[in-house]
C-alpha cells in the first residue's frame, strides 16, 4: 500500500508576526509527503535544483517517503517569499521564481504506477491529467488540490482533469470561484457535476468541513496559544487527512471524519514552528496524545 504524491518542493523566505526566516525547505509536496508518511509509505514526484542538497534530503530520511521521483536539475529550485500580517489566514506574496519548476513535467517512476492511491497537488492542470494517463490502472481513489491562479486560467483544463477526481481539497474562496455560487450547499451540488464526490474545505484556523452526498461534517482547528508559521498547514492537512485514508483503505462515512481528524491534528503541528521544523519531529506519542485530545473536544455524549 503506498500513496503517490505529486506536487512542488521549495525554498521559502517568511516574514510573521513571530520573526523571519530564509532558505526554508518548503513547497506542496513536501509538506504532504512528511504528514502522509506517519500513516503509509508515500512516493514523491517533484523537481529541484542544484541547491537542494544533503541537507535537505537529509529532511526525509528514516521515513518511508521514496526519493525515486525527486528530479534534480541544473539551476535553481522554486522560490517563494511571503509574508503574513495579523491575519494569518493569507499571505502576502512579495516574490516568485520558477526556476527549475517552470519546466516541470512529471514523470512518473514505473514502480510508483502501480500505486493504489494519488494526490495530485497544486500543479498546471494539464499536468495533473497528464499524471493520472500515466497510472498502470485507475487508482482506488484520486485527490486533487488546486488554486485561483489555474481556475481562471486552465478552468478546461482543470474541467477536465476533475472528470477524473474522486475528492477535491480547496478553501472557501477557491470552491466559490470554481462553482460561481456563495452558498457552500449549492456549490457542493456543482462539485458533484464536475466528478468529486468528495468535498474538503480547508478553513485555516476555523477548522474543515468535510462534504459528500449524503452528509456534512465539520471540525475545528485544534487550539492553540501560539501560532508561528502558518505556511504549508494546507499541504499537512491534506498529507495527514488522505494519509489516514488510505492507512484506513475505505472512503465510508467514518474513515472520511476520522481523516479529517488527523488532518486537522497534523496541521496543528506545522504552524507551531517556521518551515517544517516541527513537523520534523513529530513522534507518534505526539500525534496519539493530540489525537485522543482532539477527539474528546468534538466528541458530544449522550445525555
Amino acid at each position: 500500500m503506498s500513496l503517490l504524491a505529486v506536487g512542488s518542493v521549495a525554498f521559502d523566505d517568511l516574514e510573521t508576526p513571530a520573526g523571519r526566516r530564509e532558505n526554508l525547505l518548503g513547497g506542496s509536496v513536501t509538506y504532504f509527503t512528511l504528514s502522509a508518511s506517519h500513516f503509509v509509505p508515500t512516493q514523491m514526484v517533484a523537481v529541484v535544483g542544484e541547491d537542494f542538497g544533503p541537507e535537505q534530503r537529509g529532511v526525509f530520511a528514516n521515513r518511508p517517503i521514496d526519493l525515486s521521483g525527486l528530479v534534480q536539475k541544473p539551476g535553481r529550485s522554486f522560490r517563494w517569499k511571503g509574508a503574513y500580517g495579523r491575519d494569518l489566514n493569507e499571505a502576502r506574496t512579495l516574490d516568485t521564481q520558477l526556476n527549475v519548476f517552470a519546466d516541470f513535467h512529471p514523470e512518473i517512476p514505473e514502480s510508483f504506477r502501480q500505486s493504489p492511491y494519488l494526490f495530485l497537488g497544486n500543479i498546471e492542470p494539464s499536468l495533473q491529467l497528464d499524471v493520472v494517463h500515466q497510472m498502470a490502472n485507475r487508482p482506488k481513489w484520486v485527490a486533487l488540490d488546486t488554486m485561483n491562479y489555474w481556475i481562471r486560467g486552465s478552468r478546461e483544463a482543470l474541467g477536465e482533469v476533475l472528470k477524473k477526481v474522486d475528492i477535491l481539497l480547496v478553501n472557501e474562496m477557491e470552491v466559490r470561484e470554481l462553482t460561481l455560487e456563495q452558498n457552500l450547499m449549492k456549490a457542493f451540488r456543482r462539485v458533484l457535476d464536475f466528478g468529486p464526490k468528495v468535498l474538503v474545505i480547508k478553513r485555516g484556523e476555523y477548522g474543515a468541513v468535510l462534504m459528500t452526498p449524503g452528509s456534512v461534517f465539520a471540525a475545528p482547528a485544534y487550539p492553540l496559544e501560539d501560532i508561528v508559521d502558518p505556511t504549508g498547514a494546507g499541504d499537512t492537512f491534506a498529507g495527514g487527512f488522505l494519509g489516514k485514508l488510505a492507512q484506513l483503505g475505505r472512503m465510508d462515512l467514518p474513515a472520511l471524519k476520522h481523516a479529517v481528524l488527523m488532518g486537522t491534528v497534523m496541521a496543528s503541528f506545522t504552524v507551531e514552528q517556521f518551515g517544517t521544523g516541527r513537523l520534523e519531529t513529530v513522534q507518534k506519542k505526539d500525534l496519539d496524545e493530540r489525537s485522543k485530545a482532539f477527539s474528546d473536544m468534538i466528541r458530544l455524549d449522550d445525555l
